[in-house]
């Protein structure tokens, strides 16, 4: 074979001739064979520049052009390829064809008039500047396209590819074809040049004419086949690298890939450009509204656009384009046809929300509808054009509101469908839900506080099971339980108030005894009030506690009515009516004549007081003056830096009022001293009325630490500081080193601004209350109490606006907000009256102290309790004292339909007739009386008047010379809280003086020096006695007497002074302190009595002796008593005569007048409950344990002292025995006061005391002395009777505590100590720590935790609350429930169950602050969570199931005390305790109440 010749030496150059099927159409059909387009794909492979259609079909001008130029073969033009041997050759490419004159349809005239198959046998071609072809369009338009002409006009070619279309072709038979194939190649072999036959449109290919292809190949020799597809471009390359490794014989072998693989290949090669194609569009076109030019000239630089156009196509590539941009317009169609849709239910709600208007509607009568509502605009927009997705309003994203037209696509008709479901449901569901709200109304069977799974069955039926959730229901129960528990909780008040008598004759105070509230069980016990809350047992409790809380300690914020206190209104009714706002300030500087003095108490430790008051003073003047804003005030400073307990540290003096309180602190420990000195403060003023220190201005100031070698940094002291201040509600002053100079604790500046907020605070506190006595009767000649009741169902202004409306009401000269001046004539001369316009618990505190002349007193009609508070505080006011009811009515009395308000009508009237009072009515619906109704009253004050005040005169006198319970200034006589404040130290005797509730002038003031009162009452043997016993009751927190007025005199009966002078005989050998009255087994019941048993009365009811103004000696005052005053029986009582000598009065005539009474004696319908007065009166079994009863019943025989005998008489007046029972009792030997502390006093732990993580290590959790006591306990003490519950010696324990302080390792077992001991001894270690075992942050999750009424739900709860403990808490109360739990097993023998061991333990572990209400409702909330915590311990701390729990669990409603409600736990017979001891007594439900000493002792 001969090769042409090469024009580069470098690149071999070949020449291809591509020959098939050619000629009219005829002889080759419709179509080609597909020369053209095999040439096309192979010389052009880019998909833009492939052109399916090629005619053969020219006219003369385009056969004649320069392209064709008259020849029957085309000039495809040079392509250059590296073949796979990766050499680059370079191809001329021919297609040898037959061109068809568009006139004859005949073949075009040439110079070579040689038919097809000679023609294309040439192997020499030539056309002199013939051009390269590229397509149809080409011809005749030349100019346009690229001209490039045949490489020398001539061309030899070097080898040929025989086409062979196996397609089916139109108007063409394959073996016609394959004839003349055959024909051809016979030719061409001829030329001995390579031939590969070449099987085009293979993607149309006929299997059979495939076949036949290659048997026909087969039949030739060394005849190649390749199966190619121009159109797909599949094998195109091949056939010519085929040929062209034929022509040269050096290159290796082509692999011939058929057809279907390369078109895989292809395939995937295709489909991998399309997806980066895709990709690339996704990524570059964002928004639907982007068009093809842009976007493409954005990618043309991009090789995976570039790589998919050369595959596909522009064409493609733009169809590509336009279907992203169709899917994301459809996409954002869709999310907006999704907003349009999700907004149309809530246009329904807003437009058709009632289902009466919609509820037989069709979608498009509701359409209509809804265009005639107001706010349709609002919600839908009316398109011109529709659909609205194919208009621009899909752009409009400004406008939000709904198309109207989408109305009719079947979603919107379905969401109307489901609107109408929705309100038919919310139809039913509220018809259940109102149906199930009837139920639980009208069945009898829910009651306040049952649980759900007790009710459910009685309620709950099929239709609340389908309509209503559990949600939905429970929600409904526990509302319909909220309302119904408030309810009771409001009636059982009520029940309570009506019951006022029964509270008040008990004479309750902060700890009443068990016998006192099982007798409130009792008689309450049957009332239908009571029972309501049978299963909410502990609010009840909690509401008869605070009701005791209220009657012991009246004021507006404990009042049952409060906000609506009926004091409040006054208040704000007197303020309103003679106090304008613009005099308010001048008022308030008037109202204080000190207002000028600043008296300021400085508290800081070591030295700090006294630093900073130095500092002070050196910025006031000479004389102690300071200036603020210009104004000269006088400062008064106290520096205090000790105990505050101690007299000499008081922040109160008789001499001193604290206005403020400066706190200093430069340490933690200075910080730690300044809280518990404000605590004790505040501890030692509790429920007293004059308890200011409470609210007294503090200022907390962190002043320069010199010399600080402890580590703390400034930054820790200030936010520990504001922590404090916070807690203390205070105000807080950083230290400003910023003015502060060397040596200076606080600036000037800042001293300035403290004063000046304290001079604010004081002008708003009014802590001047001065009192009205016999002595400002200049002012007014009359004082008169109005008595409101709080709650009553009648407007206190419409009752005293016309008392303050009246033109000769005016304002109190003394200050008071709920007091005004009247002038009335009365008689033949006018009268001023000082009104006092009182509720009654505010009434109830100034019967006995306070001079009144009479009480005009309101009273509901058809209130019980009104009545019943009326009977209750008329009890206690003397018979001498003019009473005026008023009964308010809701109408005429004539027209009243209430039998409840006839009945109450006429019993205050009978009870008027009882006791010479007046009675008179109001409606309330004519309010508007005169105080001339009130005239006839007036007139009997008037006629009383000298009498009532000699009798006022002669009490107070009485009392001054007698340590009565009035020394205590409570808010009620007889109160023990007042006598709490409980001293650091055996030198703590005195503490400091208050005054009473609007305290006469008259009475005098508490003495410091109980010398003066013993000078006073000189020459009377038996009152020195008093004095010795003044200062025993001082060692026992018992305030000093008052001090008499010296003119007034008392006379005491022989039998007195003989039992007296016994007692004074008695202190001339033995101090009072040594005396001993029990026999040495025995134990000191006072300890346990209410202070009321220590009060020693005046004198019984026969000492008729009183005292009035003498008419004919001004000035002087005359001793009158009652020369018919019976005698008594008793064996030390002696004659009138004997004490007639020692009266200073002796020798005066006197008158004879009888004593007063108490109304109680004189109306039957008073003192319904006064039996229980006796019962419980001075010195009674009520405050007394058994063995004290029983040496009661031992006196009663008979007793036994050192010189004397005084026996009881049992004829004896009652309250006469009472009276000289209670002087034995205080005149007897005082318990000792224990000890202080061995770890606080004589010598100084790093044991006891200390921080629990200062005790325990990672590898010791427990502390030793803890695991040391429960080994020893464990090992000998389980079958111990009362463990933990009966106290060990504390001089033992404390031995016990300090021997283990030196030796760690101290074997209990050796030293023998008792197992009460040990006991005692590990209740005191968790005693002492600074904080509680349970975190006080842990006590607040833990008691919301028991609140969950669900049983599991609850120990759960409290489980995860467990898991909140620090981790050394946590360990150390694991060990110690563990421990109480193994006590507990053992309760068959010890008799310490888990809820005994629970109420010995939950003080120790948690120590609650008990200041407050809540804390005292929330004792027994602390103690059950104790005994579920020894219950459950395996559940809580050993992964263990829930344990059954024997009975009732503690928690639950039903769980009630043994005795009542009221009580927590059941008496236990103790062991004999030693003598330093108090015997095991009941646990009170106000035990909490007691202070912490004496509960730390009970609890041991």
């Amino acid at each position: 074979m001969m090769m042409a010749r090469k024009q580069d030496v470098r690149i071999p150059t070949y020449n291809i001739s591509v020959v098939g099927l050619s000629g009219t159409e005829k002889e080759k059909g419709q179509c080609g064979v597909g020369k053209s387009c095999l040439c096309n794909r192979f010389v052009r492979p880019s998909a833009d520049e492939f052109h399916l259609d090629h005619t053969s079909v020219l006219s003369t001008s385009d056969f004649g052009g320069r392209v064709v130029n008259n020849d029957h073969f085309l000039y495809w033009g040079e392509v250059s390829r590296s073949l796979e041997d990766c050499v680059e050759c370079k191809m001329h490419i021919v297609e040898q064809t037959e061109f068809i004159d568009d006139q004859t349809f005949q073949p075009h005239r040439s110079t070579a008039l040689q038919p097809y198959i000679k023609r294309a046998a040439a192997t020499k071609l030539a056309s002199a500047e013939k051009l390269m072809y590229f397509c149809t369009d080409q011809l005749g338009l030349e100019q346009d396209f690229e001209q490039k002409q045949m490489p020398d006009g001539k061309l030899l070619i070097d080898g040929f590819l025989l086409g062979i279309d196996v397609s089916r072709g139109m108007n063409r038979n394959f073996d016609d074809q394959l004839k003349f194939v055959s024909n051809l190649y016979n030719q061409l072999a001829k030329t001995k040049k390579p031939i590969v036959v070449v099987l085009t449109k293979c993607d149309e290919g006929v299997e059979r004419y495939i076949r036949d292809a290659h048997t026909f190949a087969l039949s030739k020799k060394n005849l190649q086949v390749v199966e190619t597809s121009a159109r797909s471009n599949v094998n195109v390359d091949l056939a010519f690298s085929t040929l062209v490794q034929l022509i040269d014989k050096s290159r290796g072998k082509t692999k011939i890939i058929p057809y279907f693989e390369a078109l895989k290949q292809q395939s995937q090669q295709i489909a991998t450009a399309k997806d980066k194609y895709e990709w690339l569009v996704s990524r570059i076109v964002k928004n639907h509204n982007e068009n093809w030019l842009s976007v493409s000239r954005k990618m043309q630089a991009s090789p995976e656009y570039q790589d998919y156009v050369y595959l596909e196509g522009t064409q493609k590539a733009k169809k590509l384009f336009l279907q992203h941009i169709h899917r994301l317009k459809h996409e954002h169609i869709e999310r907006r046809r999704k907003l349009y849709l999700a907004a149309l239910p809530l246009a329904f709600e807003a437009l058709i929300p009632n289902l009466e208007e919609i509820d037989h509607l069709s979608c498009i009568k509701a359409k209509k509808l809804l265009e005639t509502k107001p706010e349709f605009l609002k919600w839908f927009v009316v398109l011109e054009e529709t659909p609205w997705d194919a208009t621009s309003h899909i752009d409009n994203m400004e406008n939000e509101r709904i198309p109207f037209d989408l109305m009719d696509t079947v979603p919107a008709e379905q969401l109307y469908e489901a609107h109408l479901e929705k309100l038919r449901n919310e139809r039913k569901r509220a018809e259940m839900r109102r149906a199930f709200k009837e139920n639980l109304e009208t069945s009898p069977f829910i009651t306040p506080g049952k649980p759900w799974e007790e009710a459910r069955s009685f309620i709950m039926n099929e239709d609340f099971y389908q309509w209503l959730e559990e949600p939905v229901y429970m929600e409904i129960y526990s509302k319909h339980q909220k309302q119904i528990i408030e309810k009771a909780k409001e009636e059982f008040q009520e029940l309570l108030l009506e019951y006022s008598e029964l509270f008040y004759e008990l004479e309750l105070d902060a700890k009443p005894s068990k016998e006192k509230m099982g007798v409130i069980q009792d008689v309450l016990g049957e009332e239908q009030r009571f029972k309501a809350l049978q299963k909410l047992q502990a609010e009840r409790d909690a509401l008869i506690l605070k009701h005791i809380h209220f009657v012991y300690h009246p004021t507006k914020e404990t009042c049952p009515s409060c906000p609506a206190c009926v004091d409040a209104k006054i208040e704000h009714l007197v303020t309103s009516r003679f106090i304008r706002p613009s005099d308010r300030n001048q008022k308030n500087s008037l109202s204080d004549p000190n207002i000028d003095r600043i008296n300021l108490v400085i508290l800081g430790k070591d030295g700090l007081a006294r630093e900073l008051a130095n500092e002070i003073r050196a910025l006031c003047t000479n004389d102690d003056k300071y200036v603020i804003d210009g104004k000269m005030y006088e400062l008064s400073l106290r520096p205090i830096e000790g105990n505050v307990r101690l007299p000499v540290n008081s922040f109160q003096t008789p001499t001193f009022q604290p206005h403020g309180c400066l706190c200093l602190y430069n340490s933690k420990e200075s910080l730690s001293y300044v809280v518990e000195s404000i605590e004790k403060s505040r501890e030692s003023t509790l429920g007293r009325r004059d308890n200011h220190l409470v609210h007294l201005p503090l200022t907390l100031i962190l002043v320069n630490k010199r010399g600080d070698t402890s580590g703390e940094t400034l930054h820790s002291l200030i936010q520990q500081g504001q922590q404090i201040a916070s807690k203390l509600q205070c105000v807080f002053v950083d230290p400003a080193a910023a003015g502060i100079g060397y040596g200076r604790n606080i600036n000037e500046k800042q001293i300035s601004q403290v004063l000046k907020g304290l001079l604010d605070s004081k002008r708003n506190l009014n802590l001047v209350t001065s009192t009205a006595s016999i002595k400002d009767l200049a002012d007014a000649d009359l004082r008169i109490v109005m008595c409101l009741m709080c709650g009553d169902p009648f407007s206190a202004d419409d009752m005293l606006l016309p008392v303050l409306q009246s033109q000769t009401c005016k304002s109190s000269h003394c200050g008071s907000s709920n007091s005004v001046l009247l002038e009335l004539p009365i008689g033949p001369h006018k009268k001023r009256i000082e009104l006092s316009l009182l509720s009654y618990h505010s009434s109830f505190s100034i019967r006995k102290s306070r001079l009144v002349h009479g009480y005009i007193v309101f009273y509901s009609a058809k209130r019980k309790a009104s009545l019943a508070m009326l009977r209750a505080f008329l009890c206690e006011v003397q018979d001498i004292i003019p009473i005026q009811l008023v009964a308010l009515t809701d109408g005429a009395i004539d027209v009243l339909d209430n039998d409840l308000s006839r009945e109450q009508l006429t019993e205050g009237e009978e009870i008027a007739q009882e006791i010479d009072g007046r009675f008179t009515s109001i409606p309330c619906s004519q309010p508007q009386h005169k105080l001339d109704i009130f005239h006839p009253f007036f007139k009997d004050v008037v006629d009383k008047k000298n009498i009532i005040e000699a009798t006022h005169m002669y009490d107070n006198a009485a009392e001054a010379c007698s340590t009565t319970e009035e020394v205590f200034n409570s808010p009620r006589a007889g109160s023990p809280l007042c006598n709490s404040n409980l001293q650091d130290s055996e030198e703590d005797i005195e503490p400091p003086s208050y005054s009473l509730f609007r305290e006469d002038a008259s009475l005098p003031s508490l003495s410091k020096d109980h010398s003066k009162l013993s000078m006073e009452l000189e020459g009377n043997d038996g009152l020195s006695f008093i004095m010795s016993n003044f200062e025993s009751k001082l060692n026992n927190k018992v305030p000093p007497p008052v001090k008499p007025k010296p003119p007034v005199h008392f006379e005491i009966t022989k039998g007195d002074l003989a039992y007296l002078d016994q007692g004074h005989r008695d202190g001339q050998r033995k101090s009072v302190s040594s005396s001993t009255w029990l026999p040495p087994d025995g134990f000191d019941p006072s300890d346990y009595a209410e202070p009321m048993d220590a009060v020693v009365k005046p004198r019984n009811e026969e000492e008729n002796i009183y005292s009035v103004p003498h008419d004919s000696t001004q000035g002087k005052i005359i001793t009158i008593r009652n020369i018919n005053k019976a005698q008594s029986n008793g064996s030390g009582n002696g004659s009138d005569s004997e004490m007639d000598t020692s009266s200073l009065e002796r020798g005066r005539k006197v008158s004879i007048v009888s004593k007063p009474v108490l109304y109680r004696t004189r109306c039957s319908r008073l003192g319904r409950f006064a039996s229980y007065r006796t019962s419980f009166s001075v010195g009674s079994n009520d405050e007394l344990g058994p063995i004290r009863k029983k040496e009661e019943d031992q006196a009663s025989q008979g007793y036994k002292g050192d010189n004397a005998v005084i026996p009881y008489e049992t004829d004896e007046d009652p309250r006469r025995r009472n009276i000289l029972r209670s002087l034995r009792r205080n005149t007897k030997k005082p318990k000792p006061k224990p000890q202080p502390s061995i770890t606080k006093a004589t010598w100084e732990s790093n044991y006891f005391g200390v921080p629990l993580t200062t005790v325990v290590t990672p590898e010791k959790p427990i502390p030793v002395f803890i695991e040391r006591c429960i080994e020893y306990i464990e090992a000998t003490g389980l079958s111990t009777e009362g463990i933990y519950r009966v106290s060990g010696n504390k001089s033992e324990m404390e031995s016990l505590q300090r021997q283990f302080d030196q030796d760690h390792n101290l074997d209990l077992a050796e030293k023998d100590f008792t197992v009460n001991t040990v006991a005692g001894a590990m209740k005191s270690f968790f005693s002492e720590l600074p904080d509680p075992l349970v975190p006080y942050n842990m006590q607040i999750d833990l008691v919301e935790a028991h609140k969950i009424n669900d049983r599991e739900q609850k120990l759960h709860a409290l489980k995860e609350v467990l898991k909140k403990f620090p981790k050394e808490n946590h360990e150390v109360f694991k060990y110690v429930i563990s421990h109480l739990n193994r006590v507990s097993h053992n309760n068959k023998v010890n008799l310490m169950t888990s809820e005994n061991l629970s109420i010995c333990f939950w003080p120790t572990l948690m120590r609650p602050d008990f200041s407050t209400m809540d804390a005292l409702t929330a004792t027994r909330t602390y103690q059950t969570i104790i005994e579920l915590f020894i219950q459950q311990c395996p559940f809580f701390f050993h992964n263990r199931p829930i344990a059954e729990p024997p009975g009732a669990t503690p928690s639950s409603p039903s769980a009630g005390a043994p005795t009542g409600p009221l009580l927590t736990s059941t008496p236990v017979a103790g062991q004999p305790s030693p003598p330093q001891s108090p015997p095991p007594t009941p646990q009170s439900p106000m035990q909490p109440l007691l202070p912490s000493q004496l509960q730390a002792e009970h609890t041991l």
